[in-house]
């Protein structure tokens, strides 16, 4: 159950990384576009919005890296705390964004999370 547990940390850290280049560097590339949904206007008039976004994401991603990394019992807190900041955030984000947040940032934090405290 560790295992999967660090491994699905790890996909998750992977996520914010790629969320991370979609908002500060692709956000106004057809594929960035396509992937959020938004029109050229849109993604010219938010495109410093987003990479503020996207930077926070870095941020989401860098924790849950350094709680991998680091040693008992520093790095399981720490992946506790990123991956409550990630439910929360995706939570929050598919309240008042678009429901697909909730599967796919608030539902893997809450299943690696669940794994987490069980192993």
């Amino acid at each position: 159950m560790h295992t999967a547990a660090l491994l699905l940390v790890s996909v998750i850290a992977a996520l914010h990384l790629y969320f991370l280049v979609l908002e500060m560097f692709l956000w106004r590339t057809p594929r960035g576009r396509r992937t959020f949904g938004t029109t050229e206007e849109f993604a010219d008039a938010s495109a410093v919005l987003a990479a503020n976004q996207g930077l926070y994401n870095g941020f989401l991603a860098a924790g849950l890296v350094w709680g991998l990394l680091a040693p008992d019992p520093t790095g399981p807190q720490v992946q506790v705390f990123f991956l409550c900041c990630v439910l929360a955030a995706g939570l929050y984000g598919s309240l008042t964004v678009n429901r697909r947040i909730l599967y796919v940032q608030a539902l893997p934090a809450a299943a690696a999370l669940a794994l987490l405290l069980a192993a």
